[in-house]
């Protein structure tokens, strides 16, 4: 039988690998699970899965040359989450050891999560709770609907072409910028990042992480928007300058801005950042709903039922270079 091991700590499981999922692993093979509070370092990783076929790992535990160097009966590395940047890939495929991602279950939900940022940050929800909830009556100020708006859609991926239709059907009118995806969707007009920076009231940061596109949204980007502009970002802290965010709050170059992540432990936001006024910030909360958490943790089971029948499921990033997969055939 199998051996599979699930890395995701207790706190972790309980909130991304349902029960129903982890039923799903036992019925493919011999299970075993971190019951630490904590991921687990490659050392401890190592020692976990000394001898096991199938590692299903949460995000946070990283996936270095060590562990796939460390483990020659490993056949796959089964990634419960998009983002493999943690997982050294040229290692595992030199070990000839199978990696695997999940798709995006969370594109509604993220989109959804940037909805309510708007509305929060137009109509001032937040300030006036927390006013009540410290005994003062809140000063009524003018807001912004989002009918009639200007939405600036940074990234026309999966969740971005999500939030574009989102914004059409609130009566915005919405800009795209992507250099390598193009729309012809009727109400979405595709522009040029300088120009959505300028014309846009709410800026959403949706582009892919890379080396490429660290620090995007940086002083240059915030001089160019309008001061009553609102910036979000829901993608990755590294997109971002945040000293540049910083002054751009203080100085007043912008009206507010709001993010779901940052440079901190586990891609959250930055505390420092977060306390600033206008900031409104969650702890890396965009892809936490039931429905987000299960379809990834139940996609990790469709993989695994596939891995342990020796043939490479959807999500494979390395199909080519997994010799071993022939030993569980």
């Amino acid at each position: 039988m199998p051996k599979i091991l699930l890395t995701s700590p207790k706190p972790a499981r309980a909130l991304y690998y349902p029960d129903e999922a982890l039923a799903g692993l036992r019925a493919l093979g011999e299970v075993r699970l971190n019951d630490a509070d904590t991921p687990w370092d490659a050392a401890g990783l190592v020692a976990a899965a000394r001898d096991c076929d199938v590692i299903v790992s949460d995000r946070q535990t990283p996936g270095p040359a060590a562990v796939f160097d460390g483990l020659p009966g490993l056949r796959a590395f089964v990634r419960c989450a998009v983002d493999i940047r943690n997982v050294d890939i040229p290692a595992a495929s030199r070990n000839g050891v199978l990696v695997t991602h999940a798709s995006p279950g969370f594109v509604a939900s993220v989109a959804e999560l940037v909805v309510g940022f708007m509305i929060d940050l137009g109509r001032g929800i937040g300030n006036a709770s927390h006013s009540y909830r410290r005994a003062e009556v809140p000063a009524a100020v003018m807001g912004r609907q989002l009918k009639g708006s200007t939405l600036g859609v940074m990234g026309y991926g999966a969740i971005g072409r999500h939030l574009a239709d989102l914004g059409v059907a609130f009566g915005m009118r919405v800009l795209v910028s992507d250099p390598f995806v193009k729309s012809d969707k009727k109400g979405i007009e595709q522009v040029e990042l300088p120009r959505l920076l300028a014309e846009s009231d709410f800026v959403v940061c949706l582009v892919v992480a890379n080396d490429q596109t660290e620090n995007l949204v940086n002083a240059a980007a915030f001089a160019r928007m309008k001061k009553t502009a609102f910036f979000i970002n829901v993608s990755r802290g590294g997109l971002v300058d945040e000293a540049a965010l910083e002054w751009a709050l203080k100085q007043g170059q912008i009206a507010g801005a709001a993010m779901d992540v940052g440079r901190a432990h586990d891609q959250m936001p930055t505390p420092a950042l977060a306390a600033l006024p206008g900031m409104i910030a969650t702890p890396h909360i965009g892809g936490l709903t039931p429905q987000a958490a299960a379809h990834q943790a139940l996609e990790t089971v469709r993989q695994v039922a596939a891995i342990v029948k020796g043939t490479a499921p959807p999500g494979a990033v390395n199909a080519d270079k997994a010799t071993r997969l022939r030993a569980l055939r």
